[in-house]
């Protein structure tokens, strides 16, 4: 159980993938970097190969479509970093701060606009994922650190 300081009741939470491009290409520090200078809070975090068991849970309400497959084989081949981040308004926050997910089409300023581009793969690489909601982060969070438990 975390102490009882790292995790503030009163704010919102999110989870951020920085996804295996995002990794491997060494930009993990520069994504952390500009979450924090934004003035979230990092109040987990945690480098790891993800199995495709935990990414099918994860991206369950793409099963079925088209590039599920392909998804899955991309975050599954190489380690990648999972953060809860901590903020007022967090979750739009983020997503503001990582752009369109096409990172052709991502606006200059952001994660994706400035790091990302089309790499001509089947799935998309665009650096990072970001909980699209309150009820995706907390099923998210609780996927990637079940040792994080929010109680209201």
């Amino acid at each position: 159980m975390p102490s009882p300081d790292l995790l503030n009741p009163n704010k919102q939470h999110t989870l951020v993938l920085i996804k295996p491009d995002g990794y491997t290409r060494g930009l993990t520090g520069e994504v952390l970097r500009r979450i924090e200078a934004k003035g979230y809070k990092l109040v987990g975090l945690k480098i790891k190969k993800a199995s495709p068991e935990l990414l099918a849970e994860h991206y369950i309400e793409h099963q079925g479509k088209h590039f599920f497959n392909d998804l899955v084989a991309v975050m599954s081949a190489a380690p990648l970093v999972a953060v809860v981040v901590e903020g007022d308004r967090v979750i739009e926050g983020v997503r503001t701060m990582m752009g369109a997910t096409n990172p052709t089409l991502a606006a200059p300023g952001t994660i994706r606009g400035d790091l990302g581009r089309d790499w001509d793969t089947p799935a998309v690489q665009n650096i990072v994922h970001g909980s699209d909601s309150p009820t995706s982060a907390d099923r998210e969070i609780a996927l990637w650190f079940p040792e994080l438990v929010f109680h209201d």
